[in-house]
C-alpha cells in the first residue's frame, strides 16, 4: 500500500478541498443513517405501537440518551394530537433528512472533482520533471513507448482505479461506523453475531485483490511493450515499407496485442468478481442475520421490539452498499497500485547528474576548456573511454576524427553533463564541472547533433528554441548565415509555418541548417558541432561552411565530423580509436605523420 500512500501525500496539497470533502461526507453518513431510522417510528404509528413514556429521561449525553428523548418526545406528541399528525411528523421529517442527505452527498462531490483532477494533474507534471532530469543514459536502457505508457496510461488508470474510489475510500468506512454504531446500540447480540461473520467476506476478497494487482501489473507492462512496437513502426516506417516488413511486424504485434487482450481479460474477470462475490456473501450474513434475530424476537430473549429488528435489517441492508463499493474500491487500488509502481519506477529513478551544493555560475568563458585524465563507462558496460587528457584554449577549433564507435560523441557529451566522467574531472576556466551548476555551463554551450531535433511548432520557435521572448530580426539574422532564410521565406507562412513533428514537413538538408541557425542563434562561446553538416548537400554544405568558420571566429568549437572540409582547417584534430586519443596535430602534421588519420583521409573513413 506504499503507493496508495503516496497518492495521498498529493491529496494532502489539496488540504482544504479534502477537509469540506471529508466534512460534507460525515454529514451525508450521519443523515444517511437518520433516514433509515426515522423508519422506526414510522412502523411504530403505522402498527399503534408508539411507546408513551410516563415520565421524561434524565439528563445525560450520549446516543442512547438522545434517542430515549427522541422517543418520549414523540410519544407525547402522537398521544396528544393523534396517529395521522404522528404520520404527517414523520414523514416530513423523512423528507427533510433525505434532502440534507442528498445536498451534503453532491457538496461532497463537488469538493472532489478539483481534488481528484488536482492530484492527477500534480502526478502527471511530476513524471514529467522527473523525465527532464534523468540522465539520458536512464532512457538508453529504457523503451520510449513504456516511459509514454507510465505517463499516460499508467497515469489514467491511478485517475479511474484510485481516483474515481477517492470518495468511496473516505464516505464508505464513516457510513459503516456510523451504520454499525446504530447496529450496536439497537442489539448487541446481533452486531456481535454479523462481527463473527464479516472476516470470512474479508478473507475471501483479500485474496482475490492480490491475484487482481499482480495481473494488472503484467497488463500495464505489456501494454507499455505495445506502445513501444508502435512508436518503433510510426518511426521506422520508411524502412518497413522498403524491406517488405509489414507482415512481420504485423505478426509481431499481433502476438503482444494478443497476450495483452488475454491479461485484461483476466484483470476484468476479477475485477467484475467483486460486486457479485460481495453480494453473495452478504446475503449468507443476512440470511443468517434474519434466523438469529427473528429467533431473538419470537423468543423474547431480547428487548428488541419487531418494529427495532425491521429497522435493523434495514440498516444492515442499507450496510451492503457501501460495504459492496468499499470492497469494489479495494479492488480498483490493487489495479491503481500496480500502475503506481510502474509510476514510482521514473519518480524514484536516481538523478546521476548531481550538483556538489556549494555549486557556482559561471557567468562566460575566458581560459580554457580542460580533460583531466577522464575515463568514461555505460554503468557496467566495457569502458567507453581511457585516460583522456586534452586542453581547448579559448577561440581554437577542435577537430574530433576517428573510426566509427570510437567515441568521439560520447568525449563531446560529457561536457554538457549529459553524462558524468566514470574517472578524472572535466574543467571550465580552472573548475570541476561539478562545482558548477549545470543550467550556467550549458548557457556556454550551443549544439548541433548528427540527427537534427526539431519539434513540432513553428520554425520561429524552433530556432529561438529555449529562449524568452525571442528577437524576429536576430532569428532571421541567425538563418541567413545558417542559409536557411531563402527556403524559411518560401514556406507558406515563412518564419511562422508549422513544420510538423520533428519538422517531417522539411527535407534532412533543411532540417539541419534550422538547428544549425538554433545555435547561431544562441550567440554562445562554445560550439559543439557533431558533423554538423552530414545532412546538406554539396552546395549548401559549403554556404553553411563559410557560415560556420565566421561564427567560430573568436569562440571555442569542437568538432566532430566525417568530412575533410569539415576539419582539415581546425587548429588541432584529435585521432581516437577504442576510445583512446592515438594522435593529434594539425592536417598537415598527421598526414606527413602517415598513421590512423592518413588512413582515415586516404579512405574517407571518418
Amino acid at each position: 500500500m506504499r503507493g496508495y500512500f503516496r497518492i495521498l501525500r498529493y491529496v494532502l496539497r489539496f488540504r482544504r478541498l479534502a477537509v469540506l470533502n471529508l466534512v460534507f461526507n460525515i454529514l451525508y453518513a450521519l443523515f444517511n443513517l437518520f433516514s433509515i431510522l426515522t423508519l422506526i417510528p414510522f412502523l411504530q404509528v403505522l402498527f399503534n405501537s408508539v411507546p408513551v413514556a410516563t415520565e421524561k429521561p434524565d439528563g445525560g449525553v450520549g446516543v442512547t440518551q438522545l434517542l430515549h428523548l427522541i422517543n418520549y418526545h414523540f410519544g407525547a406528541y402522537v398521544a396528544e394530537h393523534g396517529q395521522m399528525q404522528g404520520l404527517l411528523v414523520v414523514c416530513f421529517s423523512i423528507t427533510i433528512i433525505f434532502i440534507l442527505k442528498n445536498g451534503c452527498r453532491y457538496a461532497a462531490l463537488y469538493y472532489l472533482a478539483p481534488l481528484r483532477n488536482g492530484v492527477v494533474r500534480e502526478l502527471r507534471q511530476n513524471i514529467f520533471e522527473r523525465m527532464l532530469q534523468l540522465p539520458l543514459s536512464y532512457f538508453s536502457e529504457k523503451r520510449k513507448g513504456d516511459i509514454i505508457a507510465r505517463m499516460t496510461t499508467d497515469v489514467n488508470e491511478v485517475e479511474w482505479s484510485i481516483m474515481n474510489t477517492l470518495e468511496s475510500t473516505f464516505r464508505d468506512p464513516l457510513t459503516i461506523l456510523f451504520f454499525f454504531i446504530a447496529m450496536l446500540l439497537l442489539s448487541p447480540q446481533l452486531t456481535l453475531f454479523v462481527l463473527i461473520l464479516l472476516p470470512v467476506m474479508g478473507l475471501v476478497i483479500g485474496r482475490i485483490g492480490k491475484t487482481l494487482k499482480r495481473k494488472s501489473g503484467k497488463a500495464q507492462d505489456q501494454l507499455g511493450l505495445l506502445l513501444s512496437i508502435i512508436e518503433e513502426s510510426l518511426s521506422g516506417l520508411r524502412i518497413i515499407k522498403a524491406f517488405n516488413a509489414e507482415r512481420y511486424q504485423k505478426a509481431k504485434f499481433s502476438r503482444e496485442n494478443r497476450a495483452h487482450s488475454q491479461l485484461l481479460t483476466s484483470v476484468l474477470n476479477r475485477r467484475e468478481l467483486s460486486s457479485p462475490l460481495s453480494e453473495v456473501l452478504a446475503i449468507f450474513v443476512v440470511a443468517a442475520l434474519l434466523w438469529y434475530g427473528g429467533r431473538l424476537v419470537i423468543s423474547g430473549e431480547s428487548v428488541l421490539t419487531g418494529e427495532m429488528f425491521i429497522g435493523y435489517i434495514v440498516i444492515f441492508a442499507n450496510l451492503i452498499n457501501p460495504a459492496k463499493s468499499f470492497a469494489n474500491s479495494y479492488y480498483f487500488i490493487q489495479r491503481g497500485i500496480a500502475s503506481i509502481e510502474r509510476i514510482e519506477a521514473i519518480l524514484d529513478a536516481p538523478i546521476e547528474i548531481k550538483e556538489n551544493m556549494d555549486a557556482i555560475s559561471l557567468k562566460g568563458f575566458e581560459q580554457a576548456i580542460e580533460y583531466r585524465n577522464v575515463s568514461f563507462n555505460y554503468q557496467e558496460d566495457a569502458r567507453v573511454l581511457h585516460h583522456i587528457n586534452l586542453r581547448i584554449e579559448k577561440g581554437r577549433m577542435i577537430a574530433i576524427v576517428g573510426p566509427s564507435g570510437s567515441g568521439k560523441s560520447t568525449l563531446a557529451d560529457l561536457l554538457p553533463r549529459f553524462h558524468d566522467a566514470t574517472e578524472g574531472e572535466i574543467l571550465i576556466d580552472g573548475h570541476n564541472l561539478r562545482n558548477l551548476r549545470t543550467t550556467s555551463v550549458r548557457n556556454l554551450l550551443g549544439m548541433v547533433s548528427q540527427d537534427p531535433i526539431l519539434f513540432n511548432d513553428t520554425v520561429f520557435n524552433n530556432i529561438a528554441f529555449g529562449v524568452d521572448n525571442p528577437n524576429m530580426d536576430d532569428v532571421i539574422r541567425a538563418a541567413k548565415v545558417a542559409n536557411a532564410h531563402d527556403f524559411i521565406m518560401k514556406l507558406d507562412k515563412g518564419y511562422h509555418t508549422a513544420i510538423g513533428d520533428r519538422g517531417s514537413k522539411l527535407s534532412g538538408g533543411e532540417r539541419q541548417r534550422i538547428t544549425i541557425a538554433r545555435a547561431i542563434y544562441k550567440n554562445p562561446p562554445i560550439l559543439i558541432l557533431d558533423e554538423a553538416t552530414s545532412s546538406l548537400d554539396t552546395e549548401s554544405e559549403k554556404l553553411v561552411q563559410d557560415a560556420l568558420f565566421k561564427l567560430m571566429q573568436n569562440r571555442t568549437s569542437i568538432v566532430i565530423a566525417h568530412r575533410l572540409s569539415t576539419i582539415q582547417f581546425a587548429d588541432e584534430i584529435i585521432v581516437m580509436q577504442e576510445g583512446r586519443i592515438v594522435e593529434r596535430g594539425n592536417h598537415s602534421a598527421l598526414i606527413a605523420k602517415k598513421g590512423l588519420y592518413a588512413k582515415l583521409v586516404e579512405m574517407q573513413a571518418f
